[in-house]
């Protein structure tokens, strides 16, 4: 009878192996197509699939987000492309309460989106929360000679330490480089090491 039990168990644990991963993918594929579906509100009524065929088409925000990034970039690829965009960023720029949420929205995009920016370009190991404690972290920049004086002076960078299972939330920690080790594996194989808590393992090691 003991046996039937752990072989029930088995067949159970099997079973969630295999359908956890479908179904939070399938919810966060739901998540991300039903948000974008609500640029669909931003055309006329009488323009919406639901108003022109009878019923609303999944997936179809995603078809028009796309194409409002591709239009955007190619209009702002032009002189007058730049005027406009520098003339709605000035706008902003003196709009109270909306110039700070915005301008620092920007400088983070700037930094993650560039090709010339180093956030999250190196995967690291740094000891945190304690001396001894060595956890996965990304590197997103340098800070600036004002703070390292404040904190002793030397070469330090600043890390993102992301939280497990959950790597958007985590913290910003600045640390010597003396006391980092960079990891000899990608950023997403370093995120998914953090998301699976150690389980799955690149099976590099850092050097």
């Amino acid at each position: 009878m003991k046996k039937v039990k752990m072989t029930l168990k088995g067949y159970l644990v099997t079973g969630l192996l295999i359908w956890v991963p479908v179904a939070v993918t399938l919810w966060v594929l739901h998540l991300i197509v039903g948000t974008l579906d609500q640029t669909l509100n931003l055309l006329p009524r009488e323009w919406r699939p639901d108003q022109v065929l009878g019923f609303g088409i999944p997936g179809l925000g995603v078809v028009l987000s796309l194409a409002i990034l591709l239009v955007t970039g190619m209009l702002t690829a032009n002189v007058l492309g730049q005027r406009l965009l520098r003339f709605w960023e000035g706008l902003l720029s003196r709009t109270p309460v909306v110039k700070s949420i915005y301008s620092s929205v920007k400088q983070v995009s700037d930094t993650l989106l560039s090709d010339s920016g180093q956030a999250f370009r190196r995967a690291l190991l740094v000891q945190f929360p304690h001396q001894g404690a060595w956890t996965v972290a990304f590197q997103t920049g340098k800070p600036n000679a004002g703070v390292t004086d404040l904190i002793g002076g030397g070469d330090y960078v600043s890390v993102y330490v992301p939280t497990t299972p959950n790597p958007t939330s985590g913290y910003f920690v600045m640390v010597p480089v003396a006391d980092t080790r960079e990891l000899d594996m990608s950023v997403d194989e370093a995120l998914k090491y953090v998301i699976s808590m150690g389980v799955v393992a690149p099976g590099e090691k850092a050097r």
